[in-house]
């Protein structure tokens, strides 16, 4: 990786105690996904979601103060049981805030789910490490896990 990638890239990873098809059900039903995704105390609000390359997500992240974020995720890349690459926009048709890969490795009766966002800019990614966004989507893993009964 270049030294300007290096200090836009973040990667977050998480070993599950379920099969990959379990993750992927999860990651790619319409349905599901807003019921887990987001950190603790956190929850989605839909708007559309089409969940195919070329497809779209736009929700909001409701925190625990009632707080709202617009989010906006485009999809790029649909690979079943394999990885979903989209990129992430602040809110419908708002700024680019991060490309994102979701990768799904597996490991037999478990997977290994690894995030990785490349920020629009050091400082873009700076303000979200500062702002916790690691332990975050560590968060975000786990309640992916919870969703689908696995430790």
């Amino acid at each position: 990786m270049s030294s300007d990638l290096d200090k836009r890239t973040m990667v977050i990873e998480r070993e599950i105690a379920a099969p990959v098809s379990a993750i992927w059900a999860a990651w790619s039903d319409p349905e599901a996904l807003p019921r887990w995704w987001g950190p603790e105390g956190y929850s989605c609000r839909t708007r559309r979601i089409d969940l195919r390359p070329g497809g779209e997500w736009v929700f909001d992240m409701i925190g625990p103060d009632g707080r709202v974020w617009p989010n906006h995720h485009l999809y790029t890349r649909f690979e079943p049981e394999k990885a979903i690459g989209y990129t992430l926009l602040r809110g419908e048709h708002g700024p680019l805030h991060a490309d994102a890969t979701a990768r799904f490795d597996d490991l037999g009766d478990r997977t290994r789910v690894t995030l990785t966002m490349i920020f629009v800019s050091a400082e873009e990614y700076e303000t979200a490490k500062g702002f916790g966004a690691v332990e975050l989507g560590l968060q975000t893993l786990g309640k992916l896990a919870a969703y689908i009964g696995a430790p």
